[in-house]
């Protein structure tokens, strides 16, 4: 066995032997964009995926200063109280300088931070779509093999794309809050028809009454969508994550919907096509890294960007002269002429 294959299975036992340091470097392992690192990510993947999918995958998105990260860690504790293992991947906002997470939520769950029975993980989303890491799946996979129970992805909570999210958990809640006008401003419908639960945080002291008003209005609301899933219809609650109140709802309502789904068989049914959706996204993202990296592509980059900056090339032609570059087509259009509509200028697309 090579040296590199028995760092692999090394690390491996470790992760499912529970260790922690070996968590994070498994993790750090699989977000890696070196070539030679993404192989002995799949090796290992490989290895611990048998012990993966009896965790309860948990997804938490919402408006920033709902709360959701305070929530998290009141949630959190409380589930390892009842003996769960709980892993936490909060996905930051990345620096447009250094590429790394800007809000570090580890130092905002100190709960969970200071557990040996949680593990947290601040991950930058790289500019991902949904605020969710490149490697969130993976790296979800590798906290189930580490015999966490419970595993809360939290994203940017940017509205850019919740799907995303809906395609990697079982339950997704939103977290919102009340008191800010319109129970309902700044929520999409696209996003109520995708979480299972919405909790109104913040629900104490003088703001309890208006939590208890903006939950009605969104049991009305919620009343006229079709249900996220078959076999179960988007609740409503309210909690705080100050006092605890209503943390046990939360959990209450994961848990019926776990067996709700599962008498059906819609659980298993919904993982098959997570598993589908996420063999498509990567073989989206090695075409687009493939394409990238093509060295007739890499030539003729930087004259069809300039062209596309100064209005000589459309934005569509650039396109199609790069993928038949890459495919090898070998498209011999005169690019600097451009693709010009009547007036000369370049068309928009």
């Amino acid at each position: 066995m090579a040296a590199a294959e028995r760092d692999v299975a090394a690390l491996a036992r470790r992760v499912l032997d529970g260790d922690r340091a070996a968590l994070g470097r498994a993790i750090t392992l699989v977000e890696s964009r070196h070539p030679d690192d993404r192989e002995r990510a799949q090796e290992l993947l490989a290895i611990l995926l048998p012990h993966t999918g009896r965790a309860d995958r948990v997804g938490v998105s919402g408006m920033p200063g709902a709360g959701k990260s305070t929530l998290i860690d009141a949630l959190g504790a409380r589930l390892i109280d009842r003996g769960h293992r709980v892993a936490v991947l909060a996905v930051d906002p990345s620096s447009s300088v250094s590429g790394g997470s800007i809000l570090g939520d580890k130092t905002r769950m100190e709960r969970l931070a200071a557990s040996e029975r949680a593990f947290v993980r601040p991950s930058p989303s790289g500019g991902s779509l949904g605020g969710v890491a490149r490697r969130t799946r993976e790296s979800m996979l590798v906290c189930e093999a580490a015999g966490h129970d419970v595993v809360i992805v939290e994203t940017v909570g940017v509205g850019q794309s919740e799907h995303v999210v809906s395609q990697m958990v079982d339950f997704f809640l939103l977290v919102t809050i009340a008191g800010a006008g319109d129970a309902l401003q700044g929520i999409k419908r696209g996003i109520l028809e995708l979480v299972d639960l919405v909790a109104i945080n913040k629900a104490d002291g003088d703001n309890r009454e208006r939590a208890e008003r903006a939950r009605r209005e969104l049991e009305a609301a919620l009343a006229l969508l079709p249900p996220a899933r078959a076999g179960w219809r988007t609740e409503v609650v309210t909690c705080s994550a100050l006092t605890g109140e209503g943390l046990d709802a939360i959990w209450d309502a994961v848990e019926r919907q776990r067996a709700a789904l599962e008498a059906g068989g819609e659980r298993e049914r919904v993982r098959r096509e997570q598993r589908v959706a996420w063999m498509w996204s990567r073989i989206e993202e090695g075409l687009l890294d493939a394409l990238r990296g093509h060295p007739a592509v890499a030539a003729r980059l930087p004259d069809l960007e300039r062209g596309v900056r100064e209005g000589r090339i459309s934005p569509t032609q650039a396109a199609r002269d790069l993928l038949a570059a890459f495919l090898g087509a070998g498209d011999h259009r005169d690019t600097n002429r451009g693709d010009s509509g009547p007036t000369g200028r370049a068309e928009d697309s």
